[in-house]
Order: C-alpha cells, then sequence, then structure tokens
C-alpha cells in the first residue's frame, strides 16, 4: 500500500476516535503525521474531526506551504511545524480538548503532580503553555521552553497537545493525559491526593529513558546504510 495513503487513513481514523472519546467537538483539534524530510500530512481547517476522510488531508512542506491536497491545512499549523522542527524523534502530534484535562489548563494548572506510574512512564510530567492567540506564531512560540523536554503539553485556556514516535503513540498518551486528569480531579474531590514518593519516581523516570534509548537504537538499527541502499537501486 502507497505509505502517504495509508497514514492518511490512520489520520482519519485516530481524528474519529477522538471524536468518539469526547476529546474533540465539532472542528476542533488537528492531527498531523511527518511523511518525509520536508513532508508532513496535517488535517484540514473548519471540518469536524468525526467527518474527515483520507481525501482531505493537506501536505505541507517543513515551512507550512501546501504541496498537495484540496483543502486548506489546519490553522495550528505553526505548532505542529515548531514541534517537528525541535524533535527529530517525533513524528506524530496530536491536539486536541479533552475537557477534564483542559479544565486544569483553564485553571492555570499543569499536570506536574507524580500521582500516577503509567503517567510517569508514558509522557512524564506535563507541562502549561502560557496562553497565546490560537493559529499564531506566538502560540508556536509560547511551547519553545518546554517542547525539547516533554511529550504533553497543555495549553492555558486552549486544549492539549501529545507527541510521539508514531500516530499511535502521539494518540495513546492524549487518551491517558485525559484519563490521568479525571482521576486525579476525582481524588481531589476525596480530599487526599497521594503523591508518589521521590525515590519511585526516580525509578519510572529512568525506566522511561532506558525504553527510549531502546527504540531510539532500534530506529537506526533498521536504517539502511548507505551502501545498503545504493545496492539496492
Amino acid at each position: 500500500m502507497n505509505r502517504p495513503l495509508a497514514v492518511r487513513r490512520q489520520i482519519a481514523e485516530v481524528c474519529k476516535r477522538l471524536y468518539e472519546r469526547g476529546l474533540i467537538a465539532g472542528p476542533d483539534g488537528n492531527v498531523s503525521v511527518r511523511i518525509g524530510p520536508d513532508r508532513i500530512l496535517v488535517t484540514p481547517s473548519g471540518l469536524s474531526k468525526v467527518d474527515v476522510t483520507a481525501e482531505d488531508m493537506v501536505e505541507v512542506d517543513a515551512r507550512g506551504a501546501p504541496r498537495r491536497g484540496r483543502r486548506r491545512a489546519s490553522s495550528e499549523i505553526a505548532v505542529h511545524l515548531r514541534i517537528y522542527e525541535r524533535r527529530a524523534d517525533v513524528a506524530a502530534v496530536v491536539h486536541a480538548h479533552p475537557p477534564t484535562a483542559t479544565g486544569f489548563a483553564v485553571a492555570g494548572e499543569a499536570l506536574t503532580t507524580p500521582v500516577l506510574p503509567e503517567v510517569i512512564f508514558q509522557m512524564g510530567r506535563v507541562p502549561l503553555v502560557p496562553y497565546a492567540l490560537p493559529g499564531t506564531e506566538r502560540l508556536a512560540d509560547a511551547f519553545e521552553p518546554f517542547v525539547r523536554e516533554h511529550d504533553a503539553f497543555l495549553m492555558a485556556n486552549h486544549g492539549a497537545v501529545t507527541v510521539g514516535r508514531t500516530l499511535l503513540e502521539a494518540h495513546q498518551r492524549m487518551e491517558s493525559l485525559e484519563h490521568a486528569a479525571r482521576i486525579l480531579l476525582v481524588a481531589r474531590m476525596l480530599g487526599r491526593v497521594n503523591a508518589l514518593a521521590p525515590e519511585e519516581v526516580e525509578l519510572l523516570n529512568a525506566a522511561r529513558e532506558q525504553a527510549r534509548r531502546v527504540a531510539h537504537e532500534g530506529a537506526h538499527s533498521r536504517r539502511p546504510t548507505t551502501d545498503a541502499r545504493r545496492r539496492s537501486r
């Protein structure tokens, strides 16, 4: 199967899953995947994500200039491009408006309390990116202090962004982010949030870094050498 076509279909499927799980509504949110050194597929602007199809995706270059597609790229493309520019390890970006997690963002709170081991292992601390007008370079600039060190972000008065080495990973992190926010909210309503001990957090962070190193080394080992590429021609 043609890879860009397969990726287009995967993006459409992720959009539907985000909608079905209540993480977006109407035209909210956007999803993108890096398909080459200078090529990105992104959801179109203005369409309800439950309705988007593979044919609706827009291909842009690393500067956001349209290369293929009959629609206009998402207005939030600047944030996606900034993340890809700063993070060579990121191949997919998901932006959504998960209600509980976004509630924390509206309240001006990051999700940094080490409570759930799965969240620490999957995405680490989730910082709060200061508010800037959506769809502008100012919003992309607001990510600068956080983008290199984090895999999930709350956006003040806006929503959330998760990234991943694959679209599946970026999407799973968005679902886990909202799930964790719900759990933390319930714990607060019950009157007590028990944070993990520092030594336990350290062990989880070490396991997370080890998993990242293994994935990085595996990606490099699967990449053909220059001589192998020449022989395959």
